[in-house]
């Protein structure tokens, strides 16, 4: 097959969060929207084919999961990532987010530590936040080129909590990281009696010469390993809402199955359920020609700053669709750069700063989308610096 990443969709008025609310959001609809992490590309032909068979049937009624969904994704993560998922393991959830605070509800009484390692993904900070938990920050460190795990700092912090929230593969700093990293979290897991909740949402989106590690698969059974996954990022339907939990530990799904009974969430619709089955069924040979194409956004972003605009530096991500710009040499404030980058590049990006401390001085561009729009958003954002520049 060969899809076609660079047609473009009007976006605007589809109800969409990230090109609907940019007003809200930057104070200007005049901005390229690179920010809130979905893609501009159509979803794969196979789940726009069933989602329409299934849209065909004039009855929308209350769902089940059918096995075949179960069997899609155990089928999915043996072949991509060579894990075998136990049928009874899995737990279908109404997103990652609300996995992420229900783990923490069920796994960390109120005030007691959530170990997260910023920069990170927002949510993983309003998680511990919202349910009265404790947040423990063991900040990631930047040496040689790449953002790596202080494992020293870790097992420091271990005592002081009950949960660690590991993003793997990492967002925004894109690291994917290495099965010896990976064992040395396990080890310190194991001497603290820690849970860890592995956000994997990103797992598919890999880079050429990288290969994402599933912590589960490095496990024994007495650890305490719980994997967040999900179509959504991979395949472009995060709008769909539904995920799943691994849980081997059956005492640990039966906590969470507790967790999500008390909210009384429930995750199941006609559309998701035929999306998510048709996804990991039949995307396979598009996600690979995404891979390519994303591949090419990223070398398009590194020469074009290197050449224009040099003092904005990035790592070549590992893996993800997201940029993580360091833009400190600008010599400006945090507040100044969000200022810069919506009046005067006019490109809507994530600010650095809110994925905690240590990103000040960043931002994060989502080259999700059609390349001609990668190309506009660079030529923004180095006219934007020359004039800075110039003025001197």
């Amino acid at each position: 097959m060969v899809t076609d990443f660079d047609q473009q969709f009007e976006r605007n008025n589809t109800n969409s969060v990230k090109f609907d609310v940019l007003q809200t959001v930057f104070g200007s609809e005049d901005v390229l929207p690179m920010w809130v992490a979905d893609t501009d590309f159509a979803a794969p032909d196979a789940v726009l084919k069933a989602l329409v068979e299934r849209a065909q049937h004039p009855i929308y009624g209350y769902s089940l999961f059918p096995e075949s969904l179960y069997q899609a994704l155990i089928d999915w993560f043996d072949a991509r990532h060579q894990w075998k998922i136990e049928r009874e393991s899995i737990l279908l959830t109404p997103g990652v987010v609300p996995s992420l605070h229900a783990v923490l509800m069920a796994f960390a009484a109120e005030g007691e530590g959530i170990i997260v390692q910023p920069p990170v993904y927002p949510p993983f900070f309003s998680a511990a936040a919202k349910t009265g938990r404790t947040l423990v920050a063991n900040p990631l460190v930047h040496c040689d080129g790449e953002y790596r795990m202080d494992f020293d700092h870790l097992e420091r912090c271990a005592p002081q909590a009950r949960v660690l929230a590991l993003c793997s593969p990492h967002n925004p700093v894109g690291r994917v990281w290495r099965e010896d990293e990976l064992k040395t979290v396990l080890e310190i897991a194991r001497r603290h009696n820690l849970v860890i909740l592995s956000d994997d949402i990103h797992c598919d989106l890999t880079f050429a010469g990288h290969r994402h590690t599933v912590l589960a698969n490095l496990a024994t059974a007495d650890d305490q390993i719980i994997t967040a996954v999900a179509p959504s990022k991979t395949f472009n339907i995060a709008g769909m809402g539904l995920s799943a939990l691994v849980v081997p530990d059956p005492m640990h799904r039966q906590a969470l199955k507790r967790t999500f009974e008390a909210m009384h969430m429930e995750p199941a619709n006609p559309f998701s359920i035929t999306a998510f089955e048709a996804a990991y069924r039949h995307g396979g040979p598009w996600l690979d020609e995404l891979l390519e194409y994303l591949q090419g956004n990223v070398q398009l972003v590194s020469r074009y700053l290197a050449e224009h605009a040099p003092e904005i530096r990035m790592d070549l991500p590992e893996g993800t669709y997201l940029l993580w710009l360091d833009c400190s040499r600008l010599g400006l404030s945090d507040a100044e750069l969000k200022t810069f980058f919506i009046h005067e590049a006019r490109v809507g990006m994530n600010p650095g700063i809110t994925f905690g401390e240590q990103g000040s001085g960043y931002m994060r561009l989502n080259i999700g989308t059609q390349r001609a729009v990668v190309q506009q958003a660079l030529e923004r954002i180095c006219q934007a610096v020359r004039t800075l520049k110039n003025a001197g």
